[in-house]
């Protein structure tokens, strides 16, 4: 009989080419499908919440798979660490409804974006270094714009496969983390490729005079337009949260 399995895990990604498995390149599915294939027996593909790119990292990921083998479970994440790389832990095992879905399921998302402004090779991977002074206050005015349902077409790479580019955000906002160290907080239904780090990119560009203050407004009024888009560096963010 048919099991699904959910997992939950983190993962450092900074020695991974994103999460998506890809031919001959070190990828998240790519290394828990392998250790599944090889416990199972079987050909494994992983359902999974969201696809973070090359260098973010995530302290929640959320996967499901099913297997026809019959075995216990209560065994299984320790098995799984034990088997799996060091910059991958498994946090939770279980058997759920066959329904379940990691993606589809999921009814909201949520990242973080680490900034600090005082260089430190031992946190070079997880934070991305701006020599800049933080305005809490004014960054926060510009996001404002971004909070509820919008086209968000100017906010994607061009190989981003979604159908759609509607997406509604729940809640963004810049938050002190210490003197040093500032992180945008972000919640929404789902996210199209790279758009949280273009919206980063993008409020950083306006905050430092190198983009008009209404850029932004012109992006999300104007999805038939074109863009120049400012990705910033993916080390800074972290998958902090999936709701069912």
């Amino acid at each position: 009989m048919k099991k699904n399995i959910k997992i939950v895990y983190e993962y450092d990604g900074s020695e991974f080419y994103g999460f998506q498995r890809q031919p001959k390149l070190r990828t998240v599915q790519g290394e828990i499908e392998k250790v599944l294939e090889i416990l199972f027996k079987e050909k494994i593909d992983l359902i999974s919440a969201g696809r973070t790119d090359r260098g973010v990292h995530a302290k929640m990921q959320v996967s499901n798979f099913y297997i026809k083998l019959d075995i216990p479970i209560s065994k299984l994440k320790k098995i799984l660490n034990a088997l799996l790389p060091e910059d991958i832990n498994i946090l939770e095992v279980e058997e759920i409804e066959l329904n379940f879905n990691s993606r589809f399921s999921a009814k909201y998302r949520a990242y973080e974006y680490y900034i600090t402004n005082k260089k430190n090779p031992f946190n070079s991977r997880y934070m991305s270094f701006i020599d800049e002074e933080f305005n809490i206050e004014r960054l926060n005015k510009i996001l404002t714009i971004l909070i509820g349902e919008h086209d968000f077409s100017n906010f994607r790479l061009s190989d981003c496969g979604s159908k759609t580019t509607i997406r509604e955000i729940y809640e963004i906002k810049f938050i002190r983390e210490d003197e040093n160290i500032i992180k945008l907080y972000v919640k929404g239904n789902a996210f199209l490729k790279s758009q949280i780090r273009i919206i980063i990119g993008t409020v950083l560009a306006i905050y430092q005079g190198k983009k008009e203050e209404k850029y932004l407004e012109l992006m999300l009024k104007n999805p038939d337009e074109r863009f120049s888009k400012i990705v910033a560096k993916p080390n800074g963010l972290h998958l902090i949260e999936i709701g069912y």
